[in-house]
């Protein structure tokens, strides 16, 4: 069995310990207590939950060992490696920060989130290259591995803060902030059609094949691994199939915009078969199961997590990424678009902990800005990283 065999079975093996540690903390909060000799109340699912997660770490920092030692180099150097190491950093970043609070709302919320990271990293093409000539750096290692942690960091204030505001908004009446609320679970659910949609047409081994003039105005060729709804810049079809009838600018990546497309598609069947099923906003249903969250606690426990992140994604954003820009580009900085929006990232956090901690934004106000983080992130993540063309596309 080769080493990237080994480091698979590890990612799997992680994989099924996270959905056991997502069950022990949903049952320690469903599940009945039990009474011990002094009448003290106890349920140890919680505790079993946290045994799992750290086993899932545990599994994960193998696969991670393992696909380094096949690679020769960190497995951080495509979408599927550095995904699925954004999902193990935010497992690790639980597994800290737990111990402060036990609250096995967080492991709830947290769990799921790191199993749909992994899941959606899993669809992208897993095969080892060999790095590009800018990539060969150690730097490669402190950049883009501090990045991860700090988003991960950073990631469990958004579950924190996710969960704050599903336990305080007032679902009974329409508002901005229920639609809000119930936007950001469409897109959860979109990244779990995205998931789904990639297994299927996987599966079928779906392919459409187009030529096409790129940014740099060469002729080049294109796959689409799901149906296409858009083309690529002067885009045409190779082969049988319906043509689209609308293309794209040569600096969109089109056939991962037309996969975004099919997600957010895929996403609305989703969200509205399950307020079909629920007769209510999804976050309503989910509300009655967080009566015992104790939202003082949720607040302080976002904030913590932010006010360790932030200066993690600093060091990794933005000061080692411009050492490492000079050293591989000769500048430090150049208005790529990654660039540009890990600065806007950087400046939105810098913002959180100012109004946090000089105009007193706590609570509702906090619990927002916490989700609006790291939809930031995801979008530098998914949008700009696969549809803009730039010189840190992980495409």
């Amino acid at each position: 069995m080769t080493a990237v065999q080994v480091s698979s079975n590890f990612l799997l093996l992680a994989f099924f310990l996270y959905l056991a540690a997502t069950i022990f903390f949903a049952v320690s909060i469903t599940g009945k207590r039990f009474k011990n000799k002094k009448g003290e109340e106890k349920n140890k699912s919680g505790l079993l939950g946290y045994i799992s997660a750290i086993l899932a770490i545990v599994a994960s920092l193998l696969y991670f060992i393992f696909r380094w030692i096949a690679s020769g180099h960190a497995p951080v150097s495509n979408m599927f490696e550095y995904t699925t190491f954004l999902g193990i950093c935010m497992a690790i970043a639980f597994a800290i920060i737990y111990p402060m609070y036990r609250n096995n709302f967080l492991g709830l919320f947290t769990m799921p989130i790191v199993m749909l990271i992994i899941a959606y990293a899993s669809m992208f093409p897993r095969d080892i290259q060999p790095l590009i000539p800018a990539l060969q750096s150690y730097w490669l290692k402190i950049h883009v591995i501090t990045v991860a942690l700090g988003q991960g960091i950073l990631a469990i204030g958004f579950a924190a803060g996710l969960l704050y505001l599903i336990r305080v908004i007032d679902f009974s009446k329409a508002s901005k902030k229920v639609r809000w609320l119930e936007f950001i679970l469409f897109s959860i659910l979109s990244t779990i059609a995205y998931i789904l949609l990639g297994i299927g047409f996987g599966a079928a081994n779906y392919e459409a094949e187009f030529n096409y003039i790129n940014e740099k105005g060469i002729e080049a060729q294109m796959v689409y691994t799901m149906p296409p709804l858009i083309s690529p810049h002067e885009g045409e079809r190779i082969g049988e199939g319906f043509d689209p009838f609308l293309a794209t600018p040569a600096i969109i990546r089109s056939n991962d915009l037309n996969t975004v497309i099919w997600s957010i598609l895929g996403g609305l069947i989703l969200y509205f078969g399950l307020r079909l099923l629920f007769r209510k906003p999804i976050g309503g249903a989910i509300q009655p199961l967080l009566k015992a969250v104790n939202p003082q606690t949720v607040d302080e426990l976002s904030y913590r997590a932010i006010a360790i992140g932030f200066p993690v994604f600093t060091l990794g954003g933005l000061i080692f990424a411009m050492i490492w820009a000079q050293i591989a580009w000769t500048r430090f900085w150049g208005w790529d678009p990654k660039e540009v929006w890990a600065l806007i990232t950087f400046l939105f956090y810098a913002a959180y902990l100012h109004l946090r901690l000089s105009r007193g934004w706590h609570g509702e106000k906090s619990a927002w800005l916490c989700v609006i983080g790291f939809a930031l992130i995801m979008f530098n993540l998914i949008f700009v990283n696969l549809v803009i063309a730039g010189l840190h596309s992980y495409a």
